[in-house]
């Protein structure tokens, strides 16, 4: 006779056995849909282990392999450890979003055990643009130093272009520029392999005609943006019209525009294209500076109902800031040979305080000469960002301002320094209004038919025309890189102000907006960290084996008291 106590046995055996052929099917679906469907989970706040989605879609457009290989290898600083793992980490998903199209390598120069082709090898990297950090630390109670390259050389059919990984501001804490660095290797990456991967086939226009830069002053920004776009060179007046092209460059004119010259910027606007404009309002150049000095005064563009149209305004002012660059200045003679010292010129503002923006963002400091000031006014859906701006201890001179080297001994007086921040680049987004609403075309333009109303574009202005100039050395003639302060053997942002801009106005897919990823920097307290050291290690080291302990004695005695009916 089957008793009670079977049967309920029986069924419990029933319920176990459903229950695991439940189980068993559960993960063998669940398998089934992780082989066949690829997700990835990331679940941390600030989403530091994701990459855009604009990413992904350029990595599975790639044909070919790209080959990646870094020189940020080695033991480092806590700081440069999570460089190098944020490197690692991002090449990895690039590799998984690649479906293996992207390969990596680590690699230490300093483990190459010849002096001799170490030091091949290093120079080798400095030419491509890797340039070496000299790291400083305590080893063993000994204060050692080792060069570090931040840096990788990334490989796709034959072409290859470097990418530097320490970014960064430099007025920051080391803390802070590692973190702003870390936020950038997605970005860097990205942008090297579309560098190399992909070819542009966008078209920019350098405009001339009007005294603008001549190329050779422009040819460190020519040549950089040659490796991403198309760039054509042509005189304003000698092009029936700017149609074709994608952006437009005017850097510094000196002389007027004509009304059909303008006809032809504002219609090529108007119909969608983009335009980077870096104008001086006034006339005002260190070189002209005789013993007496001189007065700045106003250049006459003709440019500026155009730009109030947009919704700007260049003011006819000089900015003069206490944080500001350097100029060789003789101070003496020893010997019968002039003394030189660099000295503090307050014309030449460096500017470092952005706006939240991609195109600014963790972005160090850069070199202006002679800048203005720049105004909004009201412009019909046109939204206007303000992306640079000076310190907060400017001074605004207006027109005519009297220009002499005697202004760098003069005695500073704080309180005449207390203008604040002032803008001096402005983004613009929307639909513009024709400059020649309501007006005929003027004579002379090839077409005659006006479009009023703009389809949605961007522009920017600048308020200083030597922003993308670079130095020319004159021995040899060869341009200095943009941003570059031979003087003083200081690279300031100017390059990468006027590339973001570009790639920004330009960048339909995106990717300039991967700048905007945020990492919070959470310090440790080091205080602390050394005063709770060993009770935090001990607390590691011995807490899990208590935990697993009254895990086993509390199962045990579970078990215990479920059986012990039986």
């Amino acid at each position: 006779m089957v008793t009670q106590d079977t049967t309920k046995t029986a069924s419990k055996h029933r319920r176990d056995i459903t229950g695991y052929v439940i189980a068993i099917v559960v993960l063998v679906v669940l398998n089934a849909l992780v082989y066949n469907y690829f997700f990835r989970l990331d679940l941390t706040e600030d989403k530091r282990y994701s990459i855009s989605p604009v990413t992904e879609q350029m990595l599975g457009n790639l044909q070919d392999e790209v080959f990646v290989e870094v020189y940020l290898e080695g033991d480092f600083p806590a700081g440069f450890k999570r460089l190098h793992q944020s490197v690692r980490e991002t090449l990895d998903e690039f590799r998984i979003y690649s479906d293996g199209n992207v390969r990596f390598l680590f690699f230490d120069p300093n483990s190459i055990t010849d002096e001799k082709k170490r030091a091949e090898f290093m120079q080798q990297l400095a030419q491509k643009g890797i340039q070496p950090t000299n790291l400083k630390a305590t080893e063993e109670g000994k204060q050692v130093e080792r060069l570090v390259f931040p840096g990788a050389v990334i490989k796709y059919k034959g072409k290859e272009t470097a990418v530097n990984f320490l970014k960064g501001n430099l007025a920051a804490s080391p803390d802070e520029r590692l973190n702003q660095s870390v936020e950038g290797v997605e970005y860097e990456l990205a942008t090297a392999v579309r560098k190399v991967a992909f070819q542009g086939n966008k078209v920019i226009g350098y405009i001339t005609g009007q005294g603008e830069l001549p190329q050779q002053q422009a040819t460190d920004l020519l040549g950089s943006l040659q490796e991403y776009y198309r760039v054509a060179l042509g005189e304003l007046d000698q092009i029936p019209s700017l149609q074709g092209l994608d952006l437009i460059i005017i850097a510094k004119p000196t002389a007027s525009y004509t009304e059909a010259d303008k006809y032809k910027i504002d219609q090529f606007i108007m119909n969608g294209g983009k335009a980077v404009f870096f104008v001086d309002a006034m006339n005002a150049e260190l070189d002209s500076l005789g013993a007496g000095g001189t007065f700045a005064m106003p250049y006459n563009h003709n440019l500026d109902d155009l730009f109030f149209r947009y919704g700007v305004r260049l003011n006819p002012t000089l900015i003069m800031d206490l944080n500001s660059g350097f100029i060789p200045m003789v101070t003496g003679y020893t010997g019968g040979r002039p003394q030189t010292e660099m000295l503090n010129w307050r014309f030449y503002p460096l500017l470092n305080k952005y706006s939240k923006h991609p195109i600014t963002r963790n972005l160090d400091a850069v070199y202006s000469k002679f800048i203005g000031t720049i105004d909004t006014v009201k412009a019909t859906g046109v939204r206007k960002t303000p992306l640079v701006y000076t310190s907060r201890y400017s001074r605004v001179m207006q027109a005519p301002v009297p220009l002499t080297l005697e202004e760098i001994r003069m005695e500073v007086n704080p309180e005449q320094y207390q203008a604040g921040e002032q803008p001096v680049g402005y983004l613009l987004e929307g639909s513009f209004t024709s400059l020649f609403r309501n007006r005929r075309a003027p004579a002379g333009a090839a077409s005659t038919a006006v479009k009023e109303q703009g389809v949605p574009t961007k522009i920017a202005v600048f308020s200083d025309g030597d922003l993308i100039r670079n130095d020319v050395n004159p021995r040899t003639g060869q341009a200095y890189e943009l941003g570059f302060d031979r003087f003083n053997n200081i690279k300031f942002a100017n390059k990468e102000l006027a590339m973001n801009t570009i790639h920004y106005l330009l960048d339909s897919e995106g990717l300039i907006n991967v700048r905007s990823k945020e990492i919070k920097l959470r310090p440790l307290d080091k205080v602390r960290v050394q005063e709770e050291k060993t009770f935090w290690q001990a607390l590691n080291l011995i807490g899990p084996l208590v935990v697993l302990a009254l895990f086993g004695i509390t199962r045990y005695y579970l078990r215990k008291r479920k059986y012990e009916k039986f």
